[in-house]
This record gives C-alpha cells, structure tokens and sequence, in this order.
C-alpha cells in the first residue's frame, strides 16, 4: 500500500512503498519511489503492476485522441549523413584515442583537442553548416556507446558490471558530530551530520497542512566540483532533487523518534563529480550518521546504472556509470538500499521506454 506521509514510514513498517511510475502502452518511462527495504523482485513487481494499471488510462487517451486531436505537425530532421561521414572519417581515430584516457580532465581536454581537430578538417562551407556540431555529437556518442555494446569495454577500462575504486573515511572533521568522506572513482562527498534537538525540526508547509520533519538533507553542488568558476547561492532544483533522493534513501532506516528523539540534519557537500554524486551522499550519509552515533537500522549505499540501447535492438546495463555515460547514454538508475532490500529508486531515460526484463538486469 501506498504511504499518506513518508514521515510515518518508520512507525508503520507494514506501509512498505511509495511509487509513482509513468509510462507509454508498451513500456515504462518515469520511476520515482522510496520503501522499506524491498527485494527487488518486490520492486520490480510493484513497477510491471503499475504499468498494467495505467493501461485503461492510456486507452481513453488514446481513444480522446482520436477524436479530438490537431492534425500532427508534419517535422521531418535534417539529413546530415555526408557532413557525419566527413566528420567521422577526419575525426574517429583521435576521438576514439580521447575517449581511452581514464583522467576526466585529461579526456576532456583531449575530447575537445579532437573536436577543434575536426572542425579544422572542414570546409569553409562545412564549418558554416549549422548540422556539424550535432554531427560531431553523433561521433562522440557512436564511439562511446559502440564499443560498450560490441566489446563490453567501457571509456575508462572498466567491464559493465564493475564498481569504480571505492575509499571511505569517518571522523574527518573532529569537532562535528559526525562527518565521512566517501570517494568513489572520481567522485567525492564530504557528508556531515549535526544533531540538535526538537526544537530544531523542520517546518513544512504542505498542502494538506504543516508538518514537522526530524530529519533533514542538504545536497551542495558547488562549481568547483566539475573544474568551473560560477556563483554559489541558493539551491536549484537539481541541488534540491538529489537532496531529496538522498533523503528518501537513508529515511528508511533512522530509529523511530520515540527510540532516539533528536533532530538530524545531513550535509552532502560535493567536493568532486564524475557521475553518480546524489549516491555518494547516500554513502556518506550514512557513514556520518553512524559515526554521529545515530542507531540506524542498517547502512545504506546507492549506485548509479546506466543504459546503452542500439537501433538494432542490442543493449548494455552499465554499473556506476561516469558523467560521460549519463550524458550520452540512454538512462539513469538509481538505487538505493540495504543489503535486505531497497529503499529509494529513482529512473529517466532518453528513449521510448524500456522494458522489464531491461529494469530486471539494473536492479540485479
């Protein structure tokens, strides 16, 4: 059964998910959800479920649509096959040479050395052609995804299935009270926990009216963690979504406030990102919680899988995908859990849908 408040999660077990799901006829294209440490078949079932309940819905939309819809807008896309393979014989070589290096700046300086590369083995008129930068995108993402998918061999050496070197560290900050460092290839959180008291909950203004909320998350993105130079203010939205996946992963498994009546509020500061930073705030959330002395039911980790789905039907789940792979990949798919079950999923794609057998492999 779906929970009416997240909140009451810890003192009603037996309201075990909160899934919201969207999708087409054929297949699923949104997951959002938080639970009490489900299996994955659990999961996974509560998904193929949902998708077979919107049905009736879709088919009134469809049938509405039939009916009452504009006469769709006639698009077709440029063609821009001969700039490609111009493109892609003046540049495939050193693009591919860029992608091999593991350092993410030194593969970003090198992508870009390959693309100037390029442009500078164009025309005159070629380089006036408003298609070349998509036709050079479409080069970066056939060579990446091409070789997953052929070789199973990923930009930074890696297999499908392998997790990048993971180091943690509690205990980093001695005067909070409590604090990890949780770096994972070249992504890196520092997460600090502080513990006040009731009056220190947070107040939220909901529709339904105010609540109050003893456990809090922040999620800081600052600039520098991606080698930028920007502004540092309020939080955006993405700063704030991540913030709020982090916090549905690790409510799951804090004590009840009757067993541990104290305010915990989690502080992600991202000091490093390539992929996945939203699970190391997971990680390092509760490895801060636990060195703060918090009860928590279990640890919680998180990881980050990702999709390549070719025209010809082939596909290659990725584990703890790297920016690159999020970027020209087909989707991100995050879970969360602990080793009982899990407790926080969360999936967008850039394609039509994928199927449960697909989801199957991501949650396996």
């Amino acid at each position: 059964p779906a929970m009416d408040d997240m909140t009451q999660l810890r003192l009603k077990p037996d309201q075990r998910l909160d899934l919201v799901i969207a999708g087409t006829k054929d297949a699923v294209m949104m997951v959002e959800s938080e639970a009490y440490e489900l299996t994955e078949e659990e999961m996974l079932g509560a998904v193929v479920f949902g998708h077979e309940q919107m049905q009736p819905v879709i088919d009134l939309i469809i049938d509405f649509a039939e009916t009452s819809a504009k006469e769709p807008f006639d698009f077709s896309p440029p063609d821009f096959s001969a700039l490609y393979d111009k493109v892609k014989t003046a540049g495939e070589a050193q693009m591919r040479a860029a992608f091999a290096i593991r350092d993410k700046q030194e593969r970003t300086n090198a992508i870009e050395e390959a693309v100037t590369a390029v442009k500078a083995a164009m025309t005159e008129e070629d380089q006036a052609d408003s298609n070349l930068y998509p036709a050079i995108k479409k080069l970066e993402a056939a060579v990446l995804r091409g070789d997953v998918v052929k070789n199973g061999t990923r930009i930074d050496g890696r297999d499908t299935k392998t997790v990048r070197p993971i180091i943690s560290e509690t205990g980093v900050l001695p005067r909070a009270h409590g604090s990890a460092l949780f770096t994972r290839g070249e992504t890196q959180g520092l997460v600090v926990t502080t513990l006040g008291t009731g009056e220190d909950e947070q107040i939220i203004d909901a529709l339904n009216g105010n609540y109050r909320s003893n456990f809090l998350l922040h999620y800081n993105f600052p600039p520098y963690s991606v080698g930028e130079v920007g502004r540092v203010g309020s939080p955006g939205r993405r700063e704030i979504g991540h913030g709020k996946l982090a916090w549905r992963a690790l409510q799951a498994v804090l004590p009840a406030p009757t067993d541990f009546p104290y305010t915990i509020r989690v502080v992600s500061e991202i000091t490093e990102s390539n992929g996945s930073s939203s699970m190391a705030s997971v990680c390092g959330g509760s490895l801060s919680m636990m060195d703060a002395g918090v009860p928590l039911k279990a640890p919680v980790a998180g990881v980050a899988m990702g999709l390549i789905l070719e025209d010809d039907g082939k596909w290659a789940v990725l584990t703890d995908i790297l920016g690159d792979e999020d970027h020209l990949g087909d989707m991100d798919f995050k879970v969360a859990g602990t080793a009982a079950g899990i407790t926080s999923l969360q999936m967008d794609i850039k394609i039509a849908g994928i199927t449960p057998e697909i989801m199957k492999q991501a949650l396996a």
